[in-house]
């Protein structure tokens, strides 16, 4: 009798079982992934608009690894719950979802689309046990960098004092990697962000990021007519009197004029260079009571005769000092703002004269262009991805006496938006001559929310400092340290973080979905790091930089999944080198520069002015690809002579070579030449290859082939053509009689043309 039972018994259970593993494999893969996190967790958490809801998620990757099967499980039980619930005779969680039953987050899920299909599916088959959907993608990915190949020790701490330093290692540094590995290479990092050249590269980031050389004028506009119009203009009462040359006086005219300019441009980035040099929180970028000025800038402030005596030298237009304004005053002397303190409520980048005024207003936006780049340059978010576009927007207008206020597609992003823009509104002036500074006389408008931040309603006793106010709430919400991270990632790949995947459409969603979660869970863990900190962004640089994500290199030659392979595509060393970044190489490896990505070719090799270009080119284009070509010939042709010219203990690139070797000669003189190869694939590639490696033996080849054939044609002149020779314009012609500096020169030309040279 218990035989039978059991007989009958078993097979129910392990239909239950296969049935329970196939509904928990089907959320895991389908529902979740394209349903609940993209539509449902937003608001339906512990903190979100719906956290009174009886239907609350966890997002498994903001919980500890130890805790995330916890939390999928939890969501599971909860979707499982609200499928089962019956209302109408029909699943609550599919009325909810299509924005039935009062739904507040109306409809989040369209009928007849997909995910609306996937979650039929699901609701059918908890509550009536209907079969799921066969997965047509049934691809299980391996850990998320199997098959990765890792940059060595020795290659990391080469790319980054390269990226970050503008230079080589140094063999002290090398010794210590060799010995130390991996903290060898982070107390070379420690050293390097001590040095200028990383602070430089620092400010170059975020000059990519906040564009504020952008302007639309003269730098010295920045002073507005309205405050600084009596001192902003000071070099023009400059004497040169004593210039008794008339065409050197206008040169130091120009001089003054241009460094004047290069001063204010400056002045931003200064400001985080000593927040950073000087370890002090990087929350300061938003909330720092100060600014920095140099002795040009402080003359145009009106600010010079007061703290002269802090510069060490009141010529030098790069040398900056902290300073505070004062409450601001009109051109006649009278009071223009009253503050309590008697100063100028400074608040970091916000009143930056600079950023106000490369993010203008006028009367119909209101301030919301600043709102909109506050948003994404210090918090991480794209505003206008908040909410769909109004289709009709005269519709909208015509039903709605103030549709900001009232219409739900517009109040979805203007309830974010203008309580922001209304903290900006000491800074309405539109006159861009007058300055940013402008209260409107009448008040800020009544028409829309009132200032505030996520919530929170501006005091009437903060509103004289406002965006002081809103630094302070900036720096607390847990997005400015994940936004801050993004940035620092940005600077060392040259990539945007990747974003959540949207089309579920997509045969690769589920693989690039799983890549944006994978590098959101470094981002994360990084910011965690900053925040522990006291946000010292030193440490951000640190954490990223020991990260897989910027340690891997390329893929392996192992044969990849079609899913494998989208998952993996923005891993690796797939960043161009920026105009400026490969003219600091070139100057690093060959001790003086190109000069053509710093002049005529900049815009060309996808530079950016900050204004009309503001995205660098990810991709080479064509004109691209011939200036690589036209890079790589005249680098060669200048330097394969010039490092000959020198002696051999002095060389960089041929230390162990001499023109008169010739292939073939003796076993010597092979592996010699063969082991200069080698040194040239390590010096200018960063590889670690040995002499009678592959790609060696390709590129020795090379060499060989040139040698015979000009020794076969035996018309090619046996001394150097004119524009590469060695010394200055007056020196000799280097003397070629066996066509080595030739086959050199063009080893050389197919080196620098290299994904390894041209990418980072």
């Amino acid at each position: 009798m218990r035989l039978t039972l059991l007989a009958i018994l078993l097979p129910v259970f392990h239909a239950a079982y296969i049935s329970a593993r196939e509904a928990s494999d089907y959320f895991t893969h389908e529902v979740w992934p394209k349903v609940g996190e993209r539509s449902c967790l937003k608001c339906h958490n512990a903190t979100g608009e719906a956290e009174d809801s009886r239907f609350i998620l966890v997002d498994p990757y903001r919980q500890p690894p130890d805790m995330r099967a916890r939390a999928e499980s939890k969501n599971l039980a909860a979707f499982i719950r609200f499928a089962r619930m019956q209302k109408k005779d029909a699943s609550l969680l599919l009325q909810k979802a299509t924005g039935g039953l009062d739904h507040e987050g109306k409809t989040v899920v369209k009928p007849e689309s997909i995910d609306h299909e996937i979650l039929v599916a699901w609701a059918a088959h908890v509550t009536d046990n209907t079969p799921l959907p066969k997965r047509t993608d049934t691809y299980e990915p391996p850990s998320f960098f199997q098959n990765v190949d890792m940059l060595s020790d020795q290659r990391l701490l080469r790319r980054i004092t390269l990226s970050l330093g503008a230079r080589l290692p140094t063999p002290a540094e090398t010794k210590r990697v060799d010995k130390n590995g991996l903290g060898g290479v982070m107390t070379a990092l420690d050293h390097l962000m001590e040095e200028d050249s990383f602070y430089a590269r620092l400010s170059e980031g975020f000059q990519d990021i906040l564009l504020t050389d952008g302007q639309d004028q003269v730098p010295e506009r920045i002073f507005g007519y309205r405050n600084f119009g009596n001192t902003r203009m000071w070099h023009q009462g400059v004497d040169f009197e004593h210039i008794e040359d008339s065409s050197t006086r206008q040169k130091a005219k120009y001089k003054l004029i241009d460094d004047y300019r290069e001063s204010i441009l400056r002045e931003p980035y200064e400001l985080i260079e000593y927040i950073v040099r000087n370890n002090r929180p990087f929350t300061e970028i938003v909330t720092a009571d100060y600014l920095l000025v140099s002795p040009y800038t402080a003359k145009g402030y009106g600010l010079f005769d007061d703290i002269k005596d802090q510069f060490k030298n009141p010529e030098d237009h790069l040398e900056f000092v902290v300073a505070k304004l004062p409450q601001l005053n009109k051109r006649d002397g009278k009071p223009d703002q009253v503050t309590p303190t008697g100063l100028f409520p400074h608040a970091g980048m916000l009143t930056t004269f600079h950023y106000l005024d490369r993010y203008p207003t006028t009367d119909t936006n209101r301030n919301r262009l600043r709102v909109r780049k506050f948003y994404e340059h210090f918090l991480g978010v794209d505003i206008l991805a908040l909410a769909p576009r109004v289709t009709d927007a005269a519709a909208t207008d015509t039903a709605y006496d103030n549709p900001v206020m009232q219409a739900p597609d517009c109040v979805v992003c203007h309830r974010l938006v203008d309580p922001v823009a209304g903290l900006f509104q000491d800074y309405q002036e539109t006159n861009s001559d007058f300055g940013p500074y402008g209260p409107l006389k009448e008040g800020w408008f009544k028409d829309v929310f009132p200032p505030g931040f996520e919530g929170q309603t501006l005091p009437e006793e903060e509103r004289w400092r406002a965006l002081q106010w809103l630094g302070e709430r900036t720096v607390e919400d847990p997005r400015f340290a994940i936004a801050m991270v993004e940035h620092v990632y940005y600077f060392l790949t040259g990539r945007r973080p990747l974003v959540a995947p949207e089309d579920i459409n997509d045969p690769t969603f589920n693989a690039r979905r799983r890549a944006f979660r994978a590098q959101r869970q470094v981002i994360e863990q990084v910011a965690q790091s900053f925040r522990d900190s006291d946000h010292n962004l030193k440490i951000v640089f640190k954490e990223l930089v020991r990260t897989p994500f910027y340690r891997a290199d390329a893929l392996t030659t192992a044969k990849y999944h079609p899913q494998r392979i989208a998952e993996l595509d923005d891993v690796g060393v797939v960043h161009l080198l920026t105009p400026e970044q490969l003219e600091r190489k070139i100057t690093a490896l060959f001790e003086r520069p190109w000069t053509r990505f710093s002049k005529q070719m900049k815009m060309l090799y996808g530079g950016i002015d900050y204004k009309e270009v503001t995205e660098r080119l990810a991709d080479p284009s064509g004109a691209m690809g011939a200036i690589q070509r036209i890079m790589a010939n005249e680098v060669a042709c200048k330097n394969v002579p010039y490092d000959f010219a020198r002696p051999p203990d002095e060389r960089r690139l041929f230390p162990g070579v001499e023109p008169g070797m010739i292939p073939g000669e003796s076993e010597e003189t092979d592996l010699a030449l063969r082991q200069g190869v080698a040194h040239l694939h390590r010096y200018l590639l960063g590889r670690e290859d040995g002499p009678h490696d592959a790609e060696v033996e390709q590129t020795y080849q090379l060499f060989c082939d040139i040698l015979h054939e000009a020794h076969t044609q035996k018309t090619y002149p046996k001394v150097d053509i004119y524009f590469c020779k060695a010394g200055e314009q007056e020196g000799p012609r280097t003397e070629d009689p066996l066509y080595t500096v030739r086959a050199w020169r063009a080893v050389l030309t197919y080196l620098l043309r290299q994904r390894e040279f041209l990418y980072e």
